[in-house]
């Protein structure tokens, strides 16, 4: 079996390679590629975005047109603060309240500018829960870039209620980021129940547990301490 980071540059040099990947490239990265947009169009297509009403999304530049088109149709965004910093590090983009349009809200620097900051106990149950990935198979196994940040957002809103054991979890890929390859799951990484291709909606068979909380063992003191959250709830175990 390939590992982790094997996969990551699989795919990232094919998206180079092809063509595909936008500025500024993919190494490194949520890969941004040609197309994403009619991901968000094919999402808007399933039963759990029509079901949906609160949305936690992901920042990167793929997943703009998702976050914009939840916007126009009413929805509320949660977007983690990068590095999950301060003391309220949630995003909150409530269509209803801001003062600007949903493209302009729907950027990393909009959501920074015309979203509000809430703290983890006021996010709302959340309907639908999309992330990005680098990699993804038709098992649900999902890659993201490495440094485990959706995975640690997850954990703590399931570990806050704000996820719960049946929320879907969708990604939004271009097909060569789409592999055959078995993708190594541990017991953090978040499975997928959907994944939209600017072509199609593959729908996953859940294969894999959910995480149901944060796994301190995987946390070093040089994490817990960057982020003021991690830190808090450790004190109250």
């Amino acid at each position: 079996m390939k590992t982790k980071e094997e996969i990551r540059q699989q795919v990232w040099q094919a998206l180079e390679r092809q063509k595909i990947a936008r500025f500024p490239g993919a190494q490194g990265r949520i890969p941004n590629f040609i197309g994403a947009e009619s991901c968000a169009k094919r999402l808007a297509q399933t039963r759990h975005w029509k079901a949906a009403q609160f949305l936690k999304v992901n920042p990167d530049s793929p997943q703009r047109s998702i976050r914009q088109r939840a916007l126009a149709e009413g929805k509320t965004i949660y977007m983690a603060v990068p590095r999950l910093r301060g003391a309220r590090p949630f995003i909150e983009l409530d269509p209803k309240k801001l003062k600007c349009s949903p493209y302009a809200a729907s950027s990393i620097k909009g959501a920074g500018q015309y979203g509000r900051l809430v703290a983890l106990e006021d996010v709302p149950k959340i309907d639908l829960v999309v992330c990005g990935s680098v990699a993804v198979n038709r098992q649900g196994a999902r890659v993201g870039k490495g440094g485990g940040y959706s995975d640690l957002e997850f954990a703590l809103l399931t570990e806050e209620k704000k996820i719960g054991p049946k929320t879907p979890i969708v990604s939004s890929v271009h097909p060569l980021q789409l592999i055959d390859d078995e993708i190594p799951m541990t017991e953090h990484d978040i499975p997928l129940n959907a994944v939209a291709t600017p072509d199609e909606i593959l729908e996953m068979i859940p294969r894999f547990r959910r995480p149901k909380g944060i796994d301190w063992s995987i946390l070093d003191e040089e994490k817990i301490a960057e982020i003021p959250l991690l830190g808090n709830r450790r004190e109250r175990r």
